[in-house]
């Protein structure tokens, strides 16, 4: 049995990234092309419908490649636990 990965939308959103100078964006682009390309396999990968309706968002074209990234993968529930840890992580991170 292989281990779970959620994937984020901002793992779709390097993987389908245009090229940059920035070398810390370029380097979590890089690792993330890899990753998909060489580990991914080993891992039954999950996204939720907060993670499509964000991938659909911004630049069309990009939007529909990170769509057929994606498809097919199982979609895990958006229960009330999961909004309340969402919730607490977003309190304690620099990500707002």
């Amino acid at each position: 049995m292989s281990e779970s990965v959620y994937i984020e939308t901002s793992i779709l959103g390097y993987l389908t990234a245009r090229s940059t100078k920035n070398l810390i964006l370029a380097g979590n682009i890089e690792v993330t092309r890899d990753w998909w390309e060489l580990r991914r396999s080993a891992f039954t990968l999950y996204i939720s419908q907060v993670v499509l309706d964000e991938a659909t968002q911004g630049n069309g074209e990009i939007a529909t490649q990170r769509l057929e990234a994606v498809r097919g993968f199982p979609l895990l529930e958006v229960t009330e636990s999961v909004q309340n840890l969402a919730v607490q992580f977003m309190t304690r991170s620099n990500l707002r």
